[in-house]
């Protein structure tokens, strides 16, 4: 998930972090040029950070920093296993286009070939979307977050609340569409549901199987998964995730959580090691036939996607302009409790980083960003 639960976090303006206030300070990172990670919560006051580093020499290297339980001040796990939220957009993505490359999904085909009757209602139209404009964002389609999360208290309040997938979808119908499709690029989770449910109509089989099938399992993801339906825990070693639900309030524990209400667009749980690898993989060329991987990446602007400028997306990935020159890949997640950022380069560099909790205020999205670039370009 989802960008706009971090929208709604920042309109809770600068939230004082009592909590983060009461830690010991932050690791030191033996190697320097990682400084804006251990930056995270010493200035910005996240409570623990984790990162997944591999360099230009080929090493990889794991970094922590901050408390991985803000009462009980025990250290960040390393490695530990955070919910990544949006970046399970990237791989609803590689099913959808590896079904493609199988004759079982034409991507200029449309929605409403594929989910007849769905995306109906208030302008929707369901017959003038193709399933290419799910994958890029440009559908056009309301985002069903601005229906369920309006305040910042929603984040807490809607944390153990599960979510069915037609749910998602019947939420967002009951606004207009932001703007012909086709016309322009903005995100939306609504996008990526529709892709899930397409998934499961094409296959007969659920979309966190498939999932597992086409990619875990054949990369050897150990610590990454799908949870079960009404599965709140988070099954690994992990820190705690956190939110901050009114200006001046204290961080709350959401770590327990029903990620339904991201699904196919969010529902994920992995470890900065495990992403990192994935996104090696598929940038690499080693899940997508050529010309779904050209079709992927065939970018579009994406103004908004980040605070920072330089963002384009393609299909369910997003490419950057490094600080120090060229571009990297990634895409990026947030749901309550965790905020993911990646990067990876065409030469072999790749960069995770994990914060356990959503930012309160945009200068701490923004670090989180710079600290992927930071690894990358030192």
């Amino acid at each position: 998930m989802t960008k706009k639960l971090k929208r709604v976090t920042l309109t809770a303006g600068a939230a004082v972090v009592t909590a983060a206030a009461v830690l010991s300070a932050p690791t030191a990172f033996a190697d320097a040029r990682l400084q804006p990670l251990d930056r995270l919560v010493a200035e910005d006051g996240f409570p623990g950070a984790l990162a997944s580093v591999r360099g230009t020499d080929g090493k990889v290297r794991d970094y922590t920093a901050g408390a991985g339980d803000i009462r009980t001040h025990r250290p960040v796990p390393k490695n530990g296993q955070v919910r990544i939220g949006s970046n399970t957009k990237t791989f609803t993505a590689v099913v959808l286009l590896q079904l493609a490359g199988e004759g079982k999904v034409d991507l200029h085909e449309t929605v409403e070939h594929y989910l007849p009757g769905i995306v109906r209602g208030n302008g929707n139209d369901g017959s003038k979307i193709t399933v290419h404009q799910l994958l890029q964002q440009t559908s056009g389609l309301p985002d069903y977050d601005d229906v369920f999360f309006t305040k910042p208290e929603d984040l807490a309040g809607l944390a153990h609340t599960y979510f069915d997938p037609r749910r998602l979808v019947d939420a967002a119908m009951t606004k207009p569409p932001s703007f012909a499709p086709g016309s322009r690029w903005e995100y939306s989770n609504t996008n990526y549901v529709l892709a899930g449910l397409i998934a499961e109509r094409v296959t007969s089989r659920p979309i966190g199987e498939e999932i597992t099938k086409r990619i875990i399992e054949p990369l050897r993801l150990r610590d990454t998964y799908w949870p079960g339906v009404g599965e709140q825990r988070i099954r690994g070693t992990h820190a705690q995730g956190y939110v901050a639900v009114a200006p001046g309030a204290p961080w709350v524990d959401v770590t327990e959580m029903d990620p339904s209400l991201g699904w196919s667009a969010g529902q994920l749980v992995s470890t900065p090691s495990d992403l990192r690898a994935f996104f090696e993989a598929l940038i690499g060329g080693r899940l997508l036939k050529p010309a779904q991987q050209q079709a992927m990446l065939a970018t579009v602007p994406a103004p908004g996607f980040e605070p920072t400028d330089g963002w384009e997306y393609g299909l369910g990935v997003a490419r950057h302009a490094l600080t120090c020159g060229g571009y990297a890949w990634g895409h990026g997640g947030d749901i309550q409790g965790f905020e993911t950022r990646n990067l990876v380069t065409t030469d072999g560099r790749s960069a995770v980083v994990a914060v356990t909790a959503l930012p309160t205020s945009e200068r701490m999205v923004n670090d989180v960003v710079q600290a992927v670039d930071a690894a990358l370009c030192a």
